[in-house]
């Protein structure tokens, strides 16, 4: 009251003319605030679904069980194999092409007889057995996965559940190097002792030993749904992520679904499909003054000459792309029926995807970073299953739609997230321009060597990586 007593005096004015802009800022301050926190809390919609054949029951109850899986093999299914191994035909291969035109044929008459000969597919499932198996039904359809547990906890420790996806044209198989090593890490000689892992390794419906949705429209989001459930069911409340290639988008889809739900999300490839004014002007620029747009050097080294690398090298990988986002099933019954042309298909993109220098080899350098018990392993796991049609489909549902409309574009990414870019991978995506959707990046890491099977590949790199990102994200 006395305030409102006082003469108006030039003093009170000037007063005033500080104090109500001061007033009106801290309140737009707030409103600004208050629109960026109800923004950031902008998910994708769980939503529900149906994948299984005809309409669905509303009777009932989904068998919510989870059941012991096994891979089997029997000796008709290898019999039928090699029978088509040995009427394979071949074409010859153009002189001094290496793997210039694709998979070299004399090269795959090599690795066609090493297959038909030497591979032996019962010791294989062997080792794809030492794993625990599992299948549940999840939406009408079932969902197969790897779950390893560490066989020792030292006293005190958290074991941190960890759901790690794969990506086409590989499998759960891609991860047997890594399992070891992210649960029991001390055995193998990364035993800062502080993380320990127990991990899940699901196959994507439609590849390998999960079932291939019957309906149309399954896609990355129907997919993180499922993934989310399958944890819930498992008993997780909140889990880490990790996924490269189609594994990178489910994750991410999962982290803007459910974010309360994940405690970080780690990536070895980052999709971006925001392309604006900002963008170009950065690109433009990168090469010339990369610090005034937020580029080190290391992403000027991998980004540019930008043509050459972003879209000639790309155009020259994503033939396959094209195909399968159209007319999957066109191509698909051709390699469903020939395990040569399968084998063609699949491993070409074991070589460029590994290495991009690899094209000018006659081989296609594939031996020099796996061994063909280990290719041919993730092939059969396609050819026993007969899922190469229905894991091409995958690209269909996910890339018909124009990429600006889907539900997870204008959705950014807020859990903590952490980012290995190896050097090898088809495309770089420096940090600043990750950060357009990753808007909580903890770790960002420039890999030493290694591409697009960074799992498979490299091992003990990703592992080390992944557990560095963990024990930051839990002193947070």
């Amino acid at each position: 009251n006395t305030i409102l007593c006082l003469p108006r005096s030039f003093e009170y004015s000037q007063k005033n003319a500080v104090l109500v802009p001061a007033a009106a800022l801290g309140v737009g301050g707030m409103l600004v605030y208050w629109l960026r926190s109800r923004q950031k809390i902008k998910t994708i919609e769980m939503g529900d679904g149906w994948w299984g054949s005809g309409e669905r029951l509303l009777k009932g109850k989904e068998d919510e069980s989870i059941r012991p899986f096994k891979i089997e093999t029997s000796d008709k299914e290898i019999e039928d194999l090699h029978r088509r191994l040995e009427q394979a035909r071949y074409a010859p291969h153009l002189e001094g092409a290496a793997f210039h035109y694709g998979f070299n044929s004399s090269y795959l008459q090599k690795v066609v007889a090493y297959w038909r000969n030497q591979f032996d597919w019962h010791k294989q499932v062997e080792v794809l057995n030492k794993y625990p198996h599992f299948q549940t039904t999840i939406e009408g359809i079932n969902i197969h996965f790897i779950h390893v547990k560490p066989s020792y906890i030292p006293h005190g420790q958290a074991v941190q559940p960890l759901l790690m996806v794969h990506g086409w044209p590989g499998s759960f198989y891609e991860f047997y190097k890594i399992i070891p090593l992210l649960t029991e890490p001390a055995r193998h000689g990364l035993n800062e002792g502080d993380v320990v892992f127990e991990v899940i390794c699901p196959s994507i419906p439609g590849y390998g030993f999960s079932e291939a949705p019957h309906q149309k429209g399954f896609d990355t989001i129907a997919t993180a749904r499922i993934f989310h459930k399958l944890m819930n069911r498992l008993g997780f409340k909140e889990y880490y992520l990790q996924g490269g290639d189609w594994g990178s988008r489910i994750t991410t889809n999962m982290a803007q679904m459910l974010p309360q739900s994940v405690k970080g999300l780690h990536l070895n490839l980052v999709f971006i499909s925001r392309k604006g004014l900002r963008r170009m002007i950065s690109v433009m620029l990168g090469a010339y003054v990369p610090w005034l747009v937020g580029l080190t050097r290391e992403d000027v080294r991998r980004t540019y000459p930008f043509i050459q690398k972003n879209i000639y090298e790309l155009l020259r990988e994503s033939g396959y792309l094209h195909i399968q986002a159209t007319k999957p099933d066109t191509a698909g019954c051709g390699l469903n029926d020939s395990p040569v042309g399968l084998a063609a298909y699949i491993l070409e993109k074991f070589s460029t995807w590994t290495d991009k220098s690899f094209l000018h080899k006659d081989d296609g350098g594939l031996e020099s970073k796996y061994s063909l018990d280990e290719l041919l392993t993730n092939v059969m796991i396609y050819w026993v299953t007969s899922s190469i049609v229905s894991s091409m489909r995958f690209y269909k549902e996910n890339i018909s739609k124009n990429p600006g409309l889907t539900a997870d574009a204008r959705v950014g990414v807020y859990v903590p997230t952490g980012i290995a870019a190896f050097p090898q991978e088809l495309v770089h995506t420096p940090r600043v321009w990750a950060k357009d959707i990753f808007k909580n990046i903890i770790t960002y890491s420039y890999m030493p060597r290694g591409g697009h099977f960074a799992a498979f590949e490299e091992p003990k790199l990703l592992a080390q990586d992944i557990m560095h990102f963990v024990r930051k994200v839990e002193q947070l």
